[in-house]
């Protein structure tokens, strides 16, 4: 019997060595690649068809369910594995259309369990089942569903309301993110990654590991060394957009 194929598709590094390392100990598990963003990703898994993908939901460049999308879902498509660290509401939707996920931070038990249910799918050669479960996934979770235009802040309290338009700049700290509105700092308990995914994506952009900017706030950039730029904002603020975030450059404006 043939190894089963296994791709990779995280824009964490850390979270690629953990899976890769825990999939290099099955012997029936052959990892054909690993892709850091939503376009190499899409690309490999056109190129490699493999039988199962673990699939980031929040990425540069194309998201998770863009992948799927690009790829299309109607000729055999690979078990998906989501790994996500995203809100309530995609979370009950993968459960409800059967579509398995690995919830950051995960842990080995769950995991295992993850690959033990792609494996039964792969050899049940289930692919309309799969099908049809991604499809009704995409439909639910489509872009064109406006989410909430303010987000809510609990301190000492008190719920402080930021309207999303209104947020300049995201920063990250430890795990808290750090909403940026005019002179105001606002620190919200959550993963820069989940955060990303409640944001807009035609308005917010991420330009490193530690930064989201508003693209009406980007007063300048300069081209720096290796590939990065400094952005600076009409604030004053002066980021760095990483050389791995250099992919989001067009929809700042930058050709």
């Amino acid at each position: 019997m043939s190894a089963t194929k296994v791709l990779i598709v995280d824009d964490e590094p850390l979270a690629r060595e953990r899976l890769r390392t825990f999939l290099g100990r099955d012997p029936e598990l052959t990892v054909v690649g690993e892709c850091s963003n939503g376009d190499d990703g899409a690309f490999s898994i056109l190129k490699e068809r493999p039988d199962i993908v673990f699939l980031d939901v929040q990425m540069p460049g194309l998201n998770g369910f863009e992948v799927l999308r690009k790829i299309g879902t109607e000729n055999a498509p690979p078990a998906v594995i989501f790994v996500t660290a995203h809100d309530e509401f995609a979370l009950r939707a993968f459960e409800i259309h059967a579509v398995d996920y690995l919830l950051k931070p995960f842990d080995r038990v769950r995991l295992e369990t993850a690959v033990q249910r792609a494996k039964t799918r792969v050899r049940s050669n289930s692919t309309p089942e799969m099908s049809a479960n991604l499809n009704h996934l995409l439909a639910e979770l489509s872009p064109t569903q406006k989410g909430p235009d303010r987000i809510s802040i609990k301190s000492n309290g008190r719920v402080t309301f930021v309207n999303i338009p209104d947020i300049d700049w995201v920063g990250s700290a430890d795990n808290y993110v750090e909403l940026h509105v005019g002179s105001h700092c606002h620190l919200l308990r959550e993963t820069m990654t989940s955060f990303a995914g409640r944001l807009p994506q035609e308005q917010f952009v991420r330009i490193s590991r530690t930064s989201i900017v508003n693209v009406s706030r980007v007063k300048e950039m300069q081209s720096l060394f290796h590939g990065e730029y400094a952005v600076t904002l009409t604030t004053g603020v002066r980021l760095t957009l990483s050389r791995s975030y250099r992919d989001q450059l067009p929809r700042l404006g930058v050709k």
